[in-house]
């Protein structure tokens, strides 16, 4: 028989953590990574330095949870509002929509990895997979959107894993120019901008 409920000591651990990690992501959106402490994140969290370093070895150890913490959230937010939205034109807009919503509300915090460890050389083998499998799950998710579209003549045939690998790209590169602030245009303005160029090679003709 398959175990459901969580044991008293996950949910302590989750809900520990948890709190470490959202700690941890206000600490280094407003100090940056080289500035930022383990006990800035320990007083933020409100418990002792030796809790954070029994979850988290390191200051880079922490920073890597709390960012993909925060990826995971993102990933499922999009699902979320996938799935509430109900024409294949409104789930593509709610995939683009969401990512760069998201990013945009935590932008102080997404702009430390660009600024300390843009560079992929830096980021730990695991890490790196870990990322990718995110990546890669959207990507089918959003994927088998454009699938049924097709099938319902909704859209032009087309290969749907390529499509949806283009339409992940293009959003997070525009996630990437507001970051880094090439493009200081309202969020729904590139939403937007987003969701016509990718339609127009969509849509059925």
């Amino acid at each position: 028989m398959t175990r459901t409920g969580k044991t008293k000591k996950e949910v302590v651990l989750e809900f520990r953590t948890t709190g470490i990690l959202d700690a941890a992501r206000r600490v280094f959106a407003a100090k940056g990574f080289h500035d930022a402490t383990i006990d800035d994140v320990a007083d933020t969290a409100g418990i002792a330095k030796g809790t954070v370093y029994l979850y988290y070895p390191s200051k880079q150890e922490l920073y890597w949870a709390a960012l993909r913490a925060g990826i995971v959230t993102m990933v499922e937010e999009a699902a979320r509002e996938m799935s509430q939205a109900s024409t294949v034109a409104d789930k593509v807009h709610a995939f683009i929509a969401s990512k760069i919503n998201y990013f945009e509300a935590r932008k102080d915090f997404f702009k430390v990895y660009f600024a300390e460890f843009g560079n992929a050389l830096t980021h730990p083998a695991e890490m790196q997979r870990q990322f990718k499998q995110l990546y890669l799950h959207q990507a089918r998710v959003l994927a088998k959107v454009i699938a049924e579209g097709v099938r319902r003549k909704e859209l032009r045939p087309l290969r749907a894993e390529s499509a949806a690998l283009a339409i992940a790209d293009l959003t997070r590169g525009i996630v990437v120019q507001r970051l880094v602030g090439w493009s200081k245009a309202p969020a729904e303005d590139d939403i937007q901008f987003v969701f016509d160029l990718i339609w127009k090679g969509l849509a059925h003709r």
